[in-house]
């Protein structure tokens, strides 16, 4: 993907002055990493702006990043949007000097650009700073995260094994709206079906799944029965992701899994997950949305989903849990990824183990009649013993836990968050600004 750079000006202000800046911000674009496609030099007329773009490609472009190294009229943005879809950063420089002629007036471009922007409705941010300044290399850094995210969603396709259980109506979504807004696509999948073909495959054909698990599950028994159908499970499912070229994935674990395969699920989606296919449990769809976006974010980190189950006033913090379904690195470095039973079924195999402390980031794209939303809260991963069966962490937030609890039940938010171990609530916040979304946000500021 690349970053297109468009340094618009006028020639009646200081071209010169303007020119210095326009040579830095390619500098400082090329040393970000991304390829940066630009003109040799300042656009100074809506003509010269179309001749430049007629000459490039346009189909791959992530990012327009419109400089207003001058002051110049609507037309030139409106020109651009014209020909590239790409969302807009808005880049004003500052004054190089006071206390005589107005040498740039950028500002004031940057101002008339936004303008013309939102009265478009074509998604941007807005830029205001010097090349060399850190804070603009940060949120550059933010904000083409966030596009390239945008950009991924639109990619991510969610392998849906089985209907979710009856009742968890937030596990389900209208498909179509779901790739309207956020582009991501769904794909069924017939989970008696997986069930049938995983139990026909050789021990040759199952036994790299059981072999990759036993690198980081402690204690893992190959000879156990549960090992063997995860392992079946796994591998067919492997099979279908490659087919349909899945990128996610969320099932139905019960009580299927128990019933008819006679295992339980969480090991396929801790293992799945692990390896960068966020799976979630409960056919949870916005939950695998919700953790592919904190993977992504997070530079390719393995995230968690679970309910919020516990509150501690005194050290105002919740507990995450769920049955048994963790990503084996998410373990507490001094226990490790070991292997368990479902608490309430009993059977195996699932993960065992309380998470590792760190700060972390707790997210969930939620969905009401009124349409999507997203959820940001910010807190810290304690290093506390492992509170319940099956994986769990607590987590100290920023925001007082208490008003927190009570406003998250009135605003209905859906019971699985997702979490990662990372600061992104910041990158979360502009996601939500750039989607157009809805955002709800718990931390210190």
């Amino acid at each position: 993907m690349s970053v297109l750079y468009v340094p618009i000006g006028r020639k009646t202000f200081d071209l010169e002055a303007g020119e210095i800046q326009r040579q830095k911000s390619s500098e400082m674009l090329e040393a970000l990493g991304v390829e940066v496609i630009e003109p040799s030099g300042i656009l100074t007329s809506p003509e010269e702006l179309n001749e430049f773009l007629n000459s490039i490609k346009k189909q791959d472009i992530m990012t327009t990043i419109y400089q207003s190294v001058t002051f110049a009229d609507g037309e030139f943005v409106e020109a651009l949007i014209n020909k590239v879809e790409a969302p807009v950063i808005v880049w004003s420089i500052r004054e190089p000097s006071i206390n005589g002629r107005l040498r740039l007036n950028s500002l004031t471009g940057g101002n008339s650009t936004s303008h013309v922007l939102k009265c478009a409705n074509h998604p941007f941010s807005f830029l205001f700073g010097n090349p060399e300044e850190a804070q603009i290399r940060s949120r550059l850094v933010k904000y083409l995260k966030v596009q390239k995210v945008i950009h991924e969603l639109k990619q991510f396709k969610i392998g849906v094994i089985g209907e979710h259980p009856p009742g968890f109506f937030f596990s389900g979504t209208d498909e179509e709206l779901l790739h309207k807004q956020l582009g991501v696509e769904v794909k069924n999948v017939d989970l008696m079906k997986a069930f049938e073909e995983s139990k026909k495959l050789t021990k040759e054909e199952w036994e790299h799944t059981a072999d990759r698990a036993e690198q980081q599950v402690i204690g893992l028994n190959r000879n156990d029965k549960t090992v063997q159908r995860f392992a079946q499970f796994t591998s067919y499912v492997e099979s279908v992701i490659e087919r349909e070229q899945l990128t996610g994935l969320a099932i139905r674990c019960w009580p299927e899994f128990f019933n008819e395969l006679g295992a339980a699920a969480c090991s396929t989606l801790s293992q799945f997950t692990e390896d960068g296919i966020v799976s979630s449990c409960e056919s949870d769809i916005h939950g695998s949305v919700s953790m592919f976006i904190l993977q992504q974010l997070s530079g390719g980190k393995a995230p968690y989903l679970g309910d919020m189950v516990h509150v501690n006033e005194a050290s105002n913090s919740v507990v995450f849990w769920h049955c048994g379904a963790g990503a084996y690195s998410l373990a507490h470095p001094e226990q490790g990824a070991r292997p368990g039973v479902h608490p309430n079924r009993k059977l195996g195999f699932t993960m065992e183990f309380g998470l590792k402390p760190g700060q972390v980031t707790m997210f969930r794209v939620g969905y009401t009649p009124d349409g999507y939303r997203l959820l940001v809260m910010r807190g810290n991963a304690l290093d506390t013993p492992q509170r319940f069966n099956g994986t769990s962490v607590e987590v100290q937030l920023e925001a007082e836990i208490n008003d927190t609890l009570y406003s998250l039940m009135e605003e209905g938010f859906e019971p699985h968050y997702a979490l990662v171990y990372e600061d992104i609530a910041e990158e979360l916040v502009e996601l939500g600004r750039q989607l157009g979304l809805e955002t709800v946000v718990y931390t210190k500021g």
